[in-house]
Protein backbone atom coordinates (compact mmCIF):
# COMPACT_ATOMS: atom_id res chain seq x y z
CA UNK A 1 0.00 0.00 0.00
CA UNK A 2 2.76 2.08 0.98
CA UNK A 3 4.62 1.73 -2.34
CA UNK A 4 1.62 2.13 -4.30
CA UNK A 5 0.57 5.52 -2.52
CA UNK A 6 4.51 6.93 -2.71
CA UNK A 7 3.97 5.79 -6.80
CA UNK A 8 1.22 7.98 -7.08
CA UNK A 9 2.86 10.96 -5.18
CA UNK A 10 5.57 10.85 -7.50
CA UNK A 11 3.46 10.26 -10.16
CA UNK A 12 1.44 13.42 -9.17
CA UNK A 13 4.64 15.79 -8.40
CA UNK A 14 6.53 14.94 -11.58
CA UNK A 15 4.21 13.94 -14.30
CA UNK A 16 1.27 16.01 -14.09
CA UNK A 17 2.35 19.27 -13.88
CA UNK A 18 4.46 18.29 -17.53
CA UNK A 19 1.23 17.22 -19.04
CA UNK A 20 -0.86 20.59 -17.78
CA UNK A 21 2.15 22.58 -19.27
CA UNK A 22 0.83 23.71 -22.92
CA UNK A 23 3.39 24.49 -25.51
CA UNK A 24 2.82 27.28 -27.88
CA UNK A 25 2.42 27.51 -32.13
CA UNK A 26 5.31 29.70 -32.97
CA UNK A 27 5.62 31.44 -36.49
CA UNK A 28 8.97 30.57 -37.42
CA UNK A 29 11.27 33.97 -37.91
CA UNK A 30 12.91 32.63 -41.29
CA UNK A 31 10.70 30.21 -43.65
CA UNK A 32 13.45 27.35 -44.96
CA UNK A 33 13.27 24.25 -46.40
CA UNK A 34 12.37 21.04 -43.80
CA UNK A 35 15.56 19.09 -43.41
CA UNK A 36 15.44 15.69 -45.59
CA UNK A 37 12.72 13.40 -43.95
CA UNK A 38 13.24 9.41 -44.93
CA UNK A 39 12.58 6.74 -42.14
CA UNK A 40 10.37 3.45 -42.28
CA UNK A 41 6.67 3.32 -40.97
CA UNK A 42 5.56 0.91 -38.58
CA UNK A 43 4.99 -1.41 -41.18
CA UNK A 44 8.30 -1.54 -42.86
CA UNK A 45 7.55 0.47 -45.67
CA UNK A 46 9.94 3.91 -46.70
CA UNK A 47 8.01 6.94 -46.03
CA UNK A 48 9.69 10.32 -47.11
CA UNK A 49 9.23 13.96 -46.23
CA UNK A 50 9.30 14.93 -50.09
CA UNK A 51 6.32 12.68 -51.08
CA UNK A 52 4.07 14.87 -49.65
CA UNK A 53 4.52 17.83 -51.08
CA UNK A 54 1.36 19.59 -51.94
CA UNK A 55 0.29 18.98 -48.49
CA UNK A 56 0.65 20.80 -45.14
CA UNK A 57 2.55 18.26 -42.98
CA UNK A 58 2.56 17.97 -39.21
CA UNK A 59 6.17 16.06 -38.28
CA UNK A 60 5.81 15.56 -34.52
CA UNK A 61 9.19 14.29 -32.75
CA UNK A 62 7.95 11.85 -30.11
CA UNK A 63 8.58 9.14 -27.78
CA UNK A 64 6.67 6.32 -25.49
CA UNK A 65 8.42 7.94 -22.10
CA UNK A 66 6.97 11.20 -22.71
CA UNK A 67 3.86 12.03 -21.21
CA UNK A 68 3.06 15.01 -22.65
CA UNK A 69 3.75 13.43 -26.25
CA UNK A 70 1.74 10.86 -25.59
CA UNK A 71 -1.44 13.18 -24.12
CA UNK A 72 -1.47 15.19 -27.05
CA UNK A 73 -2.03 12.29 -29.36
CA UNK A 74 -5.68 11.98 -29.11
CA UNK A 75 -5.90 15.39 -30.20
CA UNK A 76 -3.61 14.84 -33.27
CA UNK A 77 -5.75 11.96 -34.08
CA UNK A 78 -8.89 14.26 -33.67
CA UNK A 79 -6.94 16.51 -36.01
CA UNK A 80 -6.29 13.86 -39.17
CA UNK A 81 -10.16 12.75 -38.71
CA UNK A 82 -11.27 16.34 -38.54
CA UNK A 83 -9.20 17.33 -42.07
CA UNK A 84 -9.89 13.75 -44.10
CA UNK A 85 -10.24 14.58 -47.78
CA UNK A 86 -8.03 17.48 -47.32
CA UNK A 87 -4.41 17.87 -48.21
CA UNK A 88 -2.98 17.44 -44.40
CA UNK A 89 -0.97 14.50 -42.98
CA UNK A 90 0.90 13.96 -39.46
CA UNK A 91 3.94 11.96 -39.63
CA UNK A 92 4.60 11.26 -36.28
CA UNK A 93 8.46 10.17 -35.34
CA UNK A 94 9.35 7.99 -33.15
CA UNK A 95 12.98 8.45 -31.20
CA UNK A 96 15.02 5.85 -30.49
CA UNK A 97 12.70 2.78 -29.19
CA UNK A 98 11.96 -0.49 -30.40
CA UNK A 99 9.18 -1.27 -33.09
CA UNK A 100 7.51 -3.58 -30.59
CA UNK A 101 6.94 -0.76 -27.56
CA UNK A 102 5.83 1.82 -30.43
CA UNK A 103 2.90 -0.13 -32.24
CA UNK A 104 1.82 -0.91 -28.34
CA UNK A 105 1.58 2.66 -27.82
CA UNK A 106 0.13 3.24 -31.28
CA UNK A 107 -2.41 0.52 -30.58
CA UNK A 108 -3.46 1.58 -26.92
CA UNK A 109 -3.83 5.42 -28.02
CA UNK A 110 -5.58 4.19 -31.44
CA UNK A 111 -3.30 6.30 -33.51
CA UNK A 112 -4.03 5.62 -37.18
CA UNK A 113 -1.53 8.33 -38.91
CA UNK A 114 2.28 7.33 -40.02
CA UNK A 115 4.42 6.70 -37.12
CA UNK A 116 8.07 6.44 -38.19
CA UNK A 117 10.45 4.95 -36.46
CA UNK A 118 13.92 6.87 -36.21
CA UNK A 119 15.72 3.95 -34.22
CA UNK A 120 19.33 5.58 -34.87
CA UNK A 121 18.14 8.96 -33.50
CA UNK A 122 20.18 10.53 -36.63
CA UNK A 123 16.80 12.11 -37.72
CA UNK A 124 15.98 13.90 -34.46
CA UNK A 125 19.44 14.73 -34.54
CA UNK A 126 19.47 16.53 -37.96
CA UNK A 127 16.31 18.17 -36.82
CA UNK A 128 17.89 19.62 -34.16
CA UNK A 129 14.88 18.37 -31.78
CA UNK A 130 15.80 18.53 -28.03
CA UNK A 131 12.43 18.85 -26.42
CA UNK A 132 9.43 15.92 -26.24
CA UNK A 133 7.17 16.62 -28.57
CA UNK A 134 8.26 18.91 -31.01
CA UNK A 135 6.66 19.28 -33.67
CA UNK A 136 6.97 21.40 -37.08
CA UNK A 137 4.18 22.17 -39.02
CA UNK A 138 5.41 23.06 -43.30
CA UNK A 139 3.79 23.67 -46.16
CA UNK A 140 2.67 22.48 -49.40
CA UNK A 141 6.03 23.97 -50.59
CA UNK A 142 8.11 21.49 -47.72
CA UNK A 143 9.06 24.82 -45.81
CA UNK A 144 8.93 25.16 -42.18
CA UNK A 145 6.21 27.73 -41.03
CA UNK A 146 5.86 26.95 -37.50
CA UNK A 147 7.19 25.17 -34.56
CA UNK A 148 6.06 24.04 -31.58
CA UNK A 149 7.99 22.85 -28.39
CA UNK A 150 5.96 20.72 -26.30
CA UNK A 151 2.15 19.16 -26.47
CA UNK A 152 -1.13 20.83 -27.92
CA UNK A 153 -4.63 20.18 -27.95
CA UNK A 154 -4.18 20.06 -32.00
CA UNK A 155 -7.80 20.16 -32.65
CA UNK A 156 -8.52 23.18 -30.67
CA UNK A 157 -9.88 25.88 -33.13
CA UNK A 158 -7.08 28.28 -33.31
CA UNK A 159 -4.71 25.81 -34.24
CA UNK A 160 -6.74 24.05 -36.62
CA UNK A 161 -7.15 27.99 -38.55
CA UNK A 162 -3.30 28.34 -38.43
CA UNK A 163 -3.19 24.64 -40.48
CA UNK A 164 -5.59 25.71 -43.06
CA UNK A 165 -4.45 29.01 -43.84
CA UNK A 166 -1.15 26.83 -44.85
CA UNK A 167 -3.20 24.65 -47.15
CA UNK A 168 -2.46 25.26 -51.10
CA UNK A 169 -6.21 26.54 -51.50
CA UNK A 170 -6.22 29.04 -48.99
CA UNK A 171 -2.39 30.56 -50.25
CA UNK A 172 0.20 31.12 -47.87
CA UNK A 173 -0.65 34.31 -45.59
CA UNK A 174 -1.08 34.46 -42.24
CA UNK A 175 -3.06 36.95 -39.62
CA UNK A 176 -1.44 38.73 -37.28
CA UNK A 177 -3.91 36.48 -34.65
CA UNK A 178 -2.07 33.66 -36.21
CA UNK A 179 1.33 34.22 -35.48
CA UNK A 180 1.08 33.25 -31.91
CA UNK A 181 -0.96 30.31 -30.62
CA UNK A 182 -0.49 30.07 -27.09
CA UNK A 183 -2.14 26.81 -25.39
Amino acid sequence: MILRFTSLALLCVLVLPWMAVGGELLRHEQEYTAPALSLPDLGGRQQRLEDYRGQVVLVNFWATWCPPCLAEMPSMQRLVEAMAGRPFQILAVNTEETKSKVWKFKKLLNISFPTLLDSSGDATRAWAVDVFPTSYLIDAGGRIQYVSYGALEWDDAAVVTVIETLMPDQGAGTTAAAQRVPH
